[in-house]
């Protein structure tokens, strides 16, 4: 069925563009409230905590705007539940330095969320807009001389790219993200891979062998 055969042709695939992670020092920076350019101190605590949640825990943005005022996390919670893509929950591990972020913007902050109304307000008292947090750390990132890729979805990819170089395994960070498909997270092997030969690169002394001289 010559009608049939343009269907039988495959495009070619597109290349996969790799995450683009932020480096350790300066996510630790970025979730310093001490860091924050907000002439209010608690914008600057509270999205130093949205930051932390993104970098502590992996979390997307969505995921940390959809908190409700009973599911802030505390500094005494060792644990997180999260409904993600497809409504698929996960539980995941609280660092103590994220519950201690939440604590200072509730601290802070001159509202009071409800038990079932978001966690995060913006300075009139409704939820936070999610572009309110991307315009933060537009504006840090250009502070701290960061590329274009340092968005807050960069930290998520941070948290995936820092745990695997410290010796995470696939399957667990698989779970921490919430993907459904191992083959998802293992795009984060690639942008380890890539970080390793960027390293050998600029360090051993025999990688500029062979190369034309410049």
């Amino acid at each position: 069925d010559n009608a049939a055969a343009p269907a039988a042709v495959r495009p070619p695939r597109q290349p996969r563009s790799l995450p683009k992670p932020v480096a350790a020092s300066d996510a630790l920076t970025i979730v310093d409230a001490d860091c924050g350019l907000d002439t209010a101190p608690w914008v600057a605590a509270r999205n130093a905590a949205v930051f932390t949640l993104l970098y502590g825990c992996g979390l997307r943005l969505g995921e940390a705007l959809s908190l409700t005022g009973a599911s802030a996390p505390r500094k005494e919670s060792r644990s997180l539940r999260i409904t993600g893509k497809g409504g698929r929950q996960r539980i995941v591990p609280l660092l103590p330095i994220v519950g201690e972020a939440v604590e200072a913007y509730l601290a802070a902050c001159p509202y009071t969320p409800a038990p079932d109304g978001p966690l995060f307000l913006g300075v009139r008292g409704g939820p936070l807009n999610p572009r309110i947090v991307q315009y933060a750390m537009a504006r840090l990132r250009s502070a701290l001389g960061l590329p274009d890729s340092a968005t807050p979805h960069a930290l998520r990819h941070s948290f995936a790219t820092h745990l695997l170089a410290g010796g995470g395994d696939l399957r667990t960070i698989q779970e921490l993200l919430g993907h459904a498909s191992l083959s998802t997270t293992q795009i984060y092997t690639e942008v380890d891979a890539a970080r390793l030969l960027d390293v050998y690169d600029r360090a051993h002394p025999r990688a500029g062998a062979g190369k034309p001289a410049r």
